[in-house]
């Protein structure tokens, strides 16, 4: 009988609270309990804590609240938030790293995510997969750059289990290097296989890759220029300059995506060398010099029709 009467009070007082007046947010932080809970719910204008806790206690079950991010609607009674609170349906936040985004940038996205909190170093070149990533707000930026390395490391994992013997990479750096730079060079993804190829053809032959973001890298570390590439720095000797020196950089020059690794761990089997933009984002390949040498001809002179030139 004395259950039943404490049973009766918590509703009464549950009812006599009303539903939440607006919609609003709670963040409830980790190891908060039930009356920590209800105070951060009468701040926030979505429930009494008193009709809360006595909700929580004489009717709420043996489940814990979960901790994180909850949007609270309109009308909610205390019974109603407590259960949510309870499932873990948290409010979900995002954050996109784009495929082809150098360190740099996905370090000013995480500290510009103000929700996020935390200090976190620029993350290694091609340690993160590009992706979008949920979060939860007072979450750490270490633990969503975590995240996302781990997914790199997963899915790299996977796909050099199934490497092909065509492949010229010999060890993840490599394969990093050459997939952030065939990200950096095609944005079609048909593609990929095909550069890809090309890369893998000049690496057999000694020739030298030429590929213009890896004259970039060193100049803004991969943030786009904004004017074109100056004669000095083609002829610039240093690590990632592919016009100066023979072979891979010593390092990634972006974070490139699933199917661009893929794509050198599984290079066509073409006999290209050469490649040019056509005008509309993708590329026209080449066997020979010659054969290039006039594709580059139309793509000036598609250029000097558009003014560009």
């Amino acid at each position: 009988m004395r259950w039943l009467l404490a049973a009766l009070l918590a509703f009464l007082l549950t009812a006599c609270s009303g539903g939440a007046p607006r919609d609003t947010v709670v963040v409830i932080p980790p190891g908060a309990s039930i009356a920590k809970a209800g105070e951060i719910l009468e701040e926030a204008g979505a429930t009494s804590a008193s009709g809360f806790v006595n909700h929580a206690r004489f009717l709420g079950g043996d489940a814990p609240i979960k901790p994180g991010e909850y949007e609270v609607k309109k009308g909610m009674s205390a019974g109603d938030i407590l259960k949510l609170l309870q499932s873990g349906k948290t409010v979900q936040r995002f954050v996109t790293v784009p495929e082809g985004m150098p360190s740099i940038m996905v370090w000013e996205r995480l500290m510009a995510e103000e929700r996020l909190k935390g200090e976190v170093a620029v993350p290694a070149e091609g340690s993160v997969l590009p992706d979008t990533y949920a979060y939860t707000t007072g979450e750490t930026r270490a633990a969503v750059l975590k995240r996302m390395q781990a997914a790199m490391d997963k899915v790299f994992a996977e796909l050099w289990a199934k490497r092909s013997p065509r492949t010229a990479v010999k060890d993840r750096n490599q394969a990093i290097t050459l997939a952030s730079i065939v990200e950096k060079e095609t944005g079609v993804p048909a593609e990929r296989r095909t550069v890809a190829g090309v890369y893998t053809n000049r690496l057999a032959v000694g020739m030298r890759l030429q590929a213009d973001p890896t004259i970039i890298y060193p100049i803004t570390k991969g943030k786009p220029l904004g004017r074109r590439i100056l004669r000095s720095e083609i002829l610039a000797v240093n690590d990632y300059n592919t016009y100066a020196m023979a072979g891979l950089p010593k390092g990634p020059i972006a974070n490139p995506g699933k199917a661009s690794i893929a794509a050198v761990l599984d290079p066509e089997p073409n006999d290209y060398l050469y490649f040019v933009a056509k005008g509309d984002g993708g590329h026209i390949f080449a066997r020979t010099l010659a054969e290039h040498n006039e594709n580059v001809r139309k793509w000036y002179e598609l250029r000097r029709q558009r003014g560009e030139m």
